[in-house]
């Protein structure tokens, strides 16, 4: 078809995502400079504790990034050679890559087509005398469906991790994420609900589990005489297994702690931006809107619509580089984790998730975040309305 060009709907680029600084964050930054803590001290701790009363969990491990804390998740919970962890393909490559770090073998199950979360029909038929974990992915801040997942689990004696990147501030049949899986992973890279610059946290309620991620973050080493096999004096310590220095520091904790007090604005400011797109868009038979089951309340960390080809004069990169003409910054969340190419070095085919792969090729992200405004908003509806409105049928 031939391709109109129009003038961009805006002079400025648009991002998907960006993080909202402001000042009291700064302050809180410059606080922590003036501590006696650059590196893990007091403000870790507090922002720790912070995360865990704020989901409803009893501990809280804070990881410099949150591939690390599925790491850390994964050795607690005694992922090792040879083991298979079932996940979904429709993630960044983090949530299967933790699980060949600990020497395991990711299991790619197929995702629901409405919610784009990983089917739980699909995760029992997965399941060999070899699983070990489940990693179930809440994609775009919609809450995985927990329950029969964590049935199957208990069936098969099986530790859910959930990864849980885009969902702080979410709510699962009335209890918040964070608060019902064996462990839940939340990130703050700067596009996630709340940012420490780079950051990730472990909730859990076992204490067995904490323990091992405590130790785990810092190389292993252990300061509890208790647990020593040897005892030399006060400035002992030991390195008890092969850990990691995935320690977060007090700058990016302080910074964490202010960003936790604006999380009630940001999610309603997401809510109420998805409410705007859901409304311009609710007519046009070209897209599929996202999907919320009524027992779930999404964090909103994306919006993704899905394009119906039969409808459309145009392919999915057509329309993509439409809105990017016109400083519209869509994205694709995600490439299904098993096309990568070293995946397919791994012996992963095409083929095996037929789902999430005939998602992959239809969905596109728009921008979602507070730092907008309501006339980014409408700039992004009107681009999409004018390119869906050029190519349609």
């Amino acid at each position: 078809m031939e391709r109109t060009t129009f003038r961009p709907v805006r002079e400025s680029y648009l991002p998907y995502g960006r993080q909202w600084i402001d000042e009291e964050d700064i302050e809180a930054v410059v606080e922590a400079l003036k501590g006696d803590f650059l590196t893990t001290g007091p403000y870790v701790s507090r922002f720790e504790r912070a995360i865990a009363d704020y989901v409803g969990a009893k501990y809280a491990v804070a990881f410099s990034n949150g591939t690390a804390a599925l790491h850390g998740a994964c050795f607690a919970a005694g992922i090792g050679e040879g083991d298979e962890v079932i996940t979904t393909p429709m993630t960044f490559a983090a949530s299967a890559n933790c699980v060949l770090y600990r020497g395991g073998v990711p299991v790619f199950a197929d995702i629901d087509e409405k919610t784009y979360n990983i089917d739980p029909q699909s995760v029992e038929e997965k399941i060999t005398e070899r699983t070990k974990a489940i990693i179930p992915v809440d994609f775009a801040g919609q809450p995985a469906d927990l329950d029969p997942i964590l049935e199957i689990a208990e069936k098969h004696r099986l530790v859910v991790i959930e990864d849980a990147a885009h969902a702080l501030g979410a709510v699962y049949k009335g209890r918040k994420v964070g608060s019902i899986s064996d462990m839940t992973m939340f990130s703050f890279h700067p596009v996630k609900l709340i940012t420490t610059g780079e950051g990730g946290i472990i909730v859990t309620n076992n204490e067995e589990y904490y323990e091992r991620l405590l130790q785990f973050r810092t190389h292993g080493i252990t300061r509890d005489r208790s647990r020593m096999a040897e005892d030399h004096g006060p400035w002992y310590y030991e390195m008890q297994f092969l850990g990691y220095n995935y320690r977060l520091t007090d700058i990016q904790a302080a910074l964490g702690l202010s960003q936790l007090k604006k999380i009630e604005k940001f999610l309603e400011l997401r809510r109420r931006y998805a409410a705007m797109y859901n409304d311009a868009f609710k007519g046009m038979d070209e897209l599929i809107l996202p999907h919320q089951p009524e027992w779930a309340e999404s964090g909103w960390h994306l919006y993704v619509i899905r394009l119906r080809p039969e409808k459309l004069a145009a392919s999915r990169r057509e329309i993509f580089e439409a809105l990017q003409r016109q400083n519209i910054g869509v994205n694709v969340h995600y490439i299904p984790v098993h096309y990568q190419p070293y995946y397919r070095k791994l012996g992963y085919d095409k083929g095996i998730c037929p789902k999430a792969e005939r998602v992959y090729e239809e969905i596109l992200t728009l921008p979602l975040f507070p730092a907008m405004s309501e006339q980014d908003v409408r700039d992004v509806i009107e681009a999409v309305k004018r390119t869906v409105g050029q190519y349609r049928k």
